[in-house]
């Protein structure tokens, strides 16, 4: 099935040299296959622990399964996965959405235009820079900046607001990385972008079924489902090293979203050398005056969300899966081991959020209203690293270069040492004393059991130099 041709193409001429790259048919096909049997899972499986990824085909039967025994199955492999990939390591970042003007229709979303029980709020340099010191003085170095579609300057205004919040400093420190999460852009716009020293660019395809699609953007500029769909491949075009894709899981059959994430991540390895740095996973929830929300056309059930991320992590081994606070603190719990490698926490949707503890009348509604600490804390318990490394970005490991050093495993040698001496920095610098005392006796423990002779010296330096004063080392 062929929705688009170079003649037929409405989007920018850059589009127009790419082709459709979702089988939909062939995807449909899979997405509804017989459950796998036991023989063909474990075959399948024994390809997954090689961490060369799998196809469309091993994934859709991965995704068949329905018994539990076998989910588990498929669970553990991807927390095997995970440990050989990304070792003890959790990266922290939180959201911070800065308007929830938009001139979309999204019937998912609760800032779309036509949702009247909405106060709109567009927030000023001062106030973003306000939310920016919030966050600071809680430990977070890496954002992640959010707004509603305007068309109205919308660039040029996210310019200034990411070179505001780069200027904050809270007792000397500042925001180190800010990812990007804005409506598309083309080419042109997008090596604007780059200049502002930002991270990864995401943008989610909300749904890969162009039907589906259609009923749910109804007007606006994201009703082009086309456009939608190259953004990636516009923005690696003009230089964005990492880009992070997703699909909103609940609006169509949840089998034929991750496939068409699997074809999408081929496809941008294939055009680029270089497949998504970032999935995400979010699933619907309630948001005020957002119809689609209230009743889920495609209901999602913990199982099948457990499944999801386990195949997504076996299929990608590479690449992280991003959990927001979306989800309830005690799934989230479970998630963290079996493929989840990057978590926000203490997280508001609402605009100022922060400044003003407002956890309501965000975009959605969150499942887990812990603070960053109180995650933390449960992390440490679980023998995690909570991650605040910025290092691979600012040491130009990015794009292609990280997916070279982490296909032979080589990339856990940076990020174990950044990782333990990141955390140290927070546990020094913000923790209470319980957190503090029992993240440095794990921080002891994982150094002590590097095998590495090496990288465990430069640990154990790096360690001290934190404790005499010094910040922000990486390697």
């Amino acid at each position: 099935m062929k929705l688009m041709s170079e003649e037929a193409s409405t989007n920018t001429t850059a589009d127009a040299k790419y082709s459709e790259f979702i089988d939909y048919a062939a995807l449909h096909r899979l997405a509804s296959r017989p459950e796998a049997g036991n023989d063909e899972i474990s075959a399948i499986l024994s390809r997954a622990a090689e961490l060369k990824g799998l196809k469309v085909e091993g994934a859709a039967a991965l995704l068949s399964v329905r018994r539990p025994e076998q989910i588990r199955r498929i669970m553990a492999a991807a927390e095997q996965a995970k440990q050989m990939i990304y070792g003890k390591r959790m990266v922290m970042f939180a959201p911070l959405y800065t308007s929830n003007h938009c001139i979309n229709n999204c019937l998912y979303c609760g800032f779309r235009k036509d949702n009247k029980e909405l106060t709109r709020r567009k927030l000023t340099v001062e106030e973003v820079c306000a939310e920016t010191r919030i966050l600071l003085q809680e430990g977070h170095k890496r954002l992640l900046v959010l707004t509603g579609e305007t068309g109205d300057n919308d660039l040029s205004t996210l310019k200034e607001t990411l070179h505001a919040i780069y200027q904050v400093r809270e007792n000397g420190m500042g925001i180190r990385r800010i990812n990007v999460e804005v409506a598309p852009l083309t080419t042109a716009q997008f090596r604007d972008l780059k200049t502002c020293n930002i991270g990864t660019y995401i943008c989610f395809q909300e749904t890969y079924d162009p039907e589906l699609y259609g009923r749910y953007h109804r007007t606006g500029p994201k009703a082009d489902y086309h456009n939608r769909l190259f953004v990636m491949h516009r923005a690696m075009e003009a230089g964005i090293d990492d880009v992070g894709i997703g699909a909103l899981f609940g609006l169509a059959d949840h089998r034929f979203e991750t496939l068409a994430l699997l074809q999408h991540a081929e496809e941008l390895e294939r055009c680029f050398n270089c497949g998504p740095h970032t999935v995400s996973v979010p699933r619907i929830e309630p948001a005020q005056g957002a119809p689609v929300s209230e009743v889920v056309p495609f209901p999602v059930d913990d199982d099948a969300f457990r499944t999801i991320i386990a195949v997504l992590r076996l299929s990608l081994p590479y690449t992280g899966i991003i959990l927001s606070t979306r989800e309830s603190a005690a799934l989230r719990h479970e998630l963290f081991r079996y493929g989840v490698s990057q978590i926000s926490a203490g997280s508001r949707t609402a605009i100022g959020g922060y400044t003003e503890n407002q956890a309501d009348a965000g975009q959605f509604s969150l499942g887990d209203l812990r603070s960053m600490e109180e995650v933390i804390g449960e992390l440490v318990d679980m023998g995690f690293i909570p991650s605040f490394c910025t290092g691979c970005y600012r040491k130009g490991r990015v794009g292609k270069d990280f997916m070279d050093l982490a296909k032979p495993g080589l990339i856990k040698s940076f990020c174990h040492p950044n990782g333990l001496v990141s955390f140290a920095e927070y546990l020094t610098d913000f923790a209470t004393a319980q957190t503090r005392k029992k993240g440095f006796e794990l921080i002891k423990n994982l150094v002590e059991q590097e095998e590495n002779p090496a990288i465990q010296a430069v640990i154990r330096k790096s360690l001290e130099r934190i404790a005499d004063g010094e910040r922000d080392i990486y390697l």
